[in-house]
């Protein structure tokens, strides 16, 4: 018993590790590190800074950043737009033109000769109350008459006078302004007066305003139809002369509704 008891305190003795030497104690654990370069790209240091500035960018709200995307290109479509809008309105009008001439020019004179009598009449007379008789006998002289006798005169014309250059816009001035032009207000005034039921008032009318009515078509035509003569294709000739057309139709509108004066 006795023996038992002093040989328990030997197995509770904590037995000795065996020794690390010294050189393993002093020795520090060394990871393999890349190679570190000598100076970092300027951009290198920037880079963290703006990857967080997009994405503090990217985190705004979703209706702000649709209003302001949303913003500029409705200007620039909206630009586009009407510009498009305006050279396919130009194309399909070229393309009526060649398909459709004496029908084209009959439609555009017509709203020339609408558009005329409506400002000779609310701008130079100031009517209190439109006559739509006379606008509308007004625009039925230029769907039938001014257009298509505009369209077989200006071809016929081309045809008679073959000259180019500046003769031939000369020769072709002076059959249009000198043998057409009167002849064609006097029977425009006529038609225009026997149409709007007071054929007795032909004579007079043109007694008293044709002649300064083939003076102001002299004064406005003559320079222009020069031009037109000189420089523009055929085909495009009553298109052009429409641009003048406007003015001429307010001027014919007031001459040739002028009350005619008492003998």
């Amino acid at each position: 018993m006795a023996m038992a008891s002093s040989a328990l305190p030997l197995l509770l003795v904590r037995r000795p590790s065996p020794p690390m030497s010294t050189a393993t104690l002093l020795l520090p654990r060394r990871v393999a590190l890349p190679p570190r370069p000598a100076s970092l790209p300027a951009t290198t240091a920037v880079e963290p800074r703006m990857r967080m500035g997009a994405r503090l960018s990217n985190s705004k709200p979703h209706a702000a950043s649709c209003c302001d995307s949303a913003s500029a290109p409705a200007v620039t479509t909206g630009g586009g737009g009407g510009a498009k809008d305006w050279r396919l309105l130009l194309a399909w009008y070229l393309l009526s033109l060649d398909k459709h001439p004496v029908a084209t020019k009959a439609v555009t004179s017509a709203i020339l000769t609408l558009a005329g009598d409506l400002i000779c009449q609310l701008a130079v007379d100031k009517v209190p109350e439109l006559d739509l008789k006379r606008t509308f006998v007004f625009t039925f002289l230029g769907l039938v008459l001014v257009g298509p006798t505009l369209h077989v005169w200006y071809l016929y014309l081309s045809k008679l006078v073959t000259i180019n250059g500046a003769s031939g816009a000369v020769a072709r001035l002076l059959l249009d302004q000198f043998i057409f032009s009167p002849i064609f207000i006097g029977v425009f005034m006529s038609l225009l007066v026997t149409l709007e039921g007071k054929p007795s008032l032909v004579v007079p009318k043109l007694k008293q305003e044709w002649f300064s009515s083939v003076i102001a078509n002299w004064q406005l035509w003559i320079p222009f139809q020069f031009l037109n003569f000189y420089f523009v294709p055929q085909k495009f000739q009553v298109l052009a002369a429409n641009f003048v057309a406007l003015a001429w139709n307010v001027i014919l509108s007031f001459k040739a509704h002028k009350k005619v004066a008492a003998e």
